[in-house]
């Protein structure tokens, strides 16, 4: 078998042929930034100008506003990082290229071990690389890992609210539909307990970049070989709330 693939070839260039692009803001930006993927909570708080929008970010899907929110005294940007590695890396870069240091993620995942609960918050301490956009950031290798920072800020902030919580490894694929059972049964082998699109692109460009990010998420569908459960899915509005709000108080405490 040929293990001679394009996707192994790493180049360590500081710089490509295109650089981030860096979207115009109405105001200055923040320090600390937020990416949350549950799009109707941004709308929600944006509807209720708890979020003032101060710009956007452009791609084929559309333009993707950019938020400012000021909360206890400290002011985030916030936004949608899209969906999937290749998009999130993306926004993630034009972010940084704004002069953003420090990141805070938060979303949702599929549940391989049937012990951790629909709405069940998990911070994720590792990643297993099976997507692409993560091989362009860093040297082949079987994971990468969020910053030790992050990890240690978003455990304090979830101790102190008194919420059980877990910690473990991602599996970071980009197929949805090819998650088969020999393939769970692999990742669940290397101690995965998780599945979901970003975390390894995500980790990759934060350390590329050299910027402080974490990720929360919480327990959503079941997939296990004896059929998948939704397990409402779309419609834990207050499980999605809340790791909005960890993950902005989190984010304020990096340093």
């Amino acid at each position: 078998m040929n293990h001679n693939s394009p996707i192994l070839e790493f180049d360590p260039a500081p710089t490509a042929i295109l650089e981030p692009y860096i979207p115009p803001t109405s105001e200055p930006v923040p320090d600390h930034a937020v990416l949350c993927f549950f799009h109707e909570v941004l709308a929600d708080l944006a509807e209720k100008q708890v979020l003032r929008r101060i710009g956007q970010i452009k791609s084929e899907i559309g333009p993707n506003p950019l938020y400012l929110l000021e909360q206890n005294g400290k002011r985030f940007l916030v936004l949608q990082p899209g969906v999937g590695a290749p998009l999130a890396a993306g926004f993630l870069e034009e972010i940084i290229a704004m002069g953003i240091k420090r990141f805070m993620v938060c979303g949702g995942c599929g549940v391989l071990d049937k012990g951790i609960a629909a709405g069940h918050p998990l911070v994720i301490t590792s990643a297993v690389r099976d997507e692409g956009t993560s091989y362009h950031y860093l040297p082949p290798s079987r994971e990468v890992v969020p910053s030790s920072e992050a990890v240690a800020v978003l455990e304090g902030v979830l101790q102190e609210r008194g919420l059980e919580y877990r910690t473990g490894k991602a599996w970071t694929t980009d197929a949805i539909y090819r998650e088969t059972a020999g393939r769970r049964d692999r990742r669940m082998a290397e101690g995965c307990t998780i599945v979901e699109m970003e975390a390894a692109a995500l980790f990759a460009v934060a350390q590329f970049r050299g910027v402080t990010l974490g990720q929360l998420v919480y327990g959503g569908d079941l997939v296990v070989p004896e059929g998948w459960d939704k397990r409402a899915w779309y419609d834990r509005t207050s499980d999605r709330e809340l790791m909005f709000w960890l993950a902005v108080e989190a984010c304020g405490r990096l340093d």
